[in-house]
């Protein structure tokens, strides 16, 4: 779940162009230099799910430890994220369709957002069944894609024509515009890599949670870190530059083709097309957990947080995004190409997923401040490497803000400051969620002994305080 959250085959053929475009054969050293504050992350996600094991993952840690008002805005910005994404990645997966049958129909944006509803309906409905069912399909999905690609990597290295020799220097800092042009790569990488949090959003789904879920994020990054950077080393070896850019969304068919005439091309189609309607799925669970986690604590409507009976799952809320989804592939559709479309939105989406990753490193920091000083293991995983990536995310964020096009600042910077209205709204109306117990990892590492896991039975710990609960569940 945490590879097909970070959709790799998706991710190069939608980002690789728009990364190219901004830092240019620099593309590896932007990736490489994400993964290591993005690992930071990851880190946090890993320690605040082993002491509040939640839904709505970052809504909740952040709310506990820094404000309510932050935790809120955490969860929003994932909901327009993942919104967004329904038309970014729906729009390709029915374009890509049609290129499979007729290259000439990839071309009409109507048509693939048509195409593309049908393939997300088709995801509402396996996540709608239940997490058994989403992960079946899942597992089918995301081996057939990881086998192209690993093929086609095999394939580059014996590849004979070249554009460009290897060069040591795409991973160096050489080739970035100054920090303006460097955060500008590094948002769009942040987007490339988003996705793996997926599995901090089933935990409550999830055996042993506290600590697969972790364990499953960290290993989810490694390999599609592995993939991103093999891609685009071989991108730069293969394709020259102005070919990546006029490319577009095609940049992945070029590659196949350069390497297997032929049938090179069709294939990376079907792992790219594979690989979107697979980070469909993750995304719709993304979405609907949180919006789950929201409605359950009542700062959002209160059946968003209704499960099914039968097939446990949040139904209200998956129809509920299924709906504005359906809504967006009709305003898209007259908004121009697939292409310009992707573009403005994975800009937009790489603003909010840096926004609510940076809060989420400072929270983990926060809730495990009283042991930081136990070890210095604990000390750098716990303390200097989440705030480092915290940090990043932030300075990536606020950088950008000057660097990128008016519309992909209007869409991010607009859709985060829209969840003003229900936090507001909600917070008068006396959500408990406004009054939250605190965060404090010590306190429920404490409550956990001699048995491993926190204490869950409403009672306090010695002094009788309820703060020594994990979780609220």
């Amino acid at each position: 779940m945490a590879v097909a959250g970070s959709a790799p085959a998706y991710s190069l053929a939608a980002t690789t162009a728009v990364l190219v475009g901004a830092v240019g054969v620099a593309a590896p050293a932007a990736l490489l230099y994400c993964a290591i504050p993005m690992l930071g992350i990851v880190l946090a996600y890993s320690r605040l799910g082993r002491i509040d094991i939640n839904a709505g993952a970052a809504y909740s840690w952040v709310g506990r430890t820094l404000h309510p008002s932050l935790g809120f805005l955490c969860g929003w910005a994932l909901v327009v994220a993942a919104t967004l994404f329904m038309v970014a990645g729906s729009l390709p997966a029915g374009q890509l369709t049609l290129a499979l049958f007729d290259p000439a129909l990839a071309s009409r944006t109507g048509l693939a957002a048509m195409v593309g509803a049908g393939w997300f309906l088709v995801m509402l409905l396996v996540v709608l069944g239940g997490a058994r069912l989403t992960v079946r399909a899942q597992l089918l999905m995301t081996g057939v894609e990881l086998a192209i690609l690993l093929l086609f990597i095999g394939g580059v290295v014996l590849h004979r024509g070249a554009a460009a020799a290897f060069d040591w220097s795409w991973f160096g800092f050489g080739h970035f515009d100054g920090a303006g042009g460097f955060a500008s790569g590094a948002l769009v990488a942040a987007f490339y890599f988003w996705g793996w949090d997926v599995t901090s959003n089933l935990s409550e789904e999830t055996r042993d949670s506290r600590r697969t879920a972790g364990l499953a994020a960290l290993t989810g990054l490694a390999v599609v870190f592995l993939i991103f950077e093999a891609f685009t080393v071989a991108v730069n070896v293969v394709l020259a530059s102005g070919k990546v850019t006029s490319g577009g969304a095609d940049v992945l068919v070029l590659l196949g083709d350069a390497v297997w005439p032929g049938i090179g091309g069709k294939l990376l189609v079907v792992a790219v097309m594979l690989s979107t309607v697979a980070t469909l799925e993750t995304t719709l669970i993304q979405v609907t957990r949180s919006l789950f986690a929201m409605g359950r604590d009542r700062t959002m409507p209160s059946g968003l947080g209704a499960v099914h009976r039968r097939w446990n799952t949040p139904h209200i809320a998956i129809g509920a995004v299924g709906a504005v989804a359906l809504v967006l592939f009709a305003a898209a559709s007259a908004l121009g190409s697939v292409a310009d479309i992707v573009a403005e939105a994975v800009r937009a989406m790489g603003l909010l997923v840096a926004f609510y990753y940076g809060l989420a490193g400072i929270a983990a920091v926060v809730a495990y401040r009283r042991t930081l000083l136990t070890s210095p293991r604990e000390l750098l995983l716990g303390g200097v490497w989440p705030l480092l990536g915290a940090a990043f995310m932030l300075w990536v964020f606020f950088e950008s803000l000057g660097a990128l096009p008016t519309i992909a600042v209007a869409i991010g910077l607009g859709g985060l400051l829209a969840g003003l209205v229900p936090m507001a709204w909600y917070w008068r109306r006396g959500s408990p969620y406004y009054r939250p117990a605190p965060l404090d990892a010590a306190r429920a590492l404490a409550a956990a002994a001699p048995y491993g896991v926190p204490r869950q039975d409403g009672r306090g710990g010695a002094d009788g305080s309820p703060e020594t609960l994990a979780t609220d569940f």
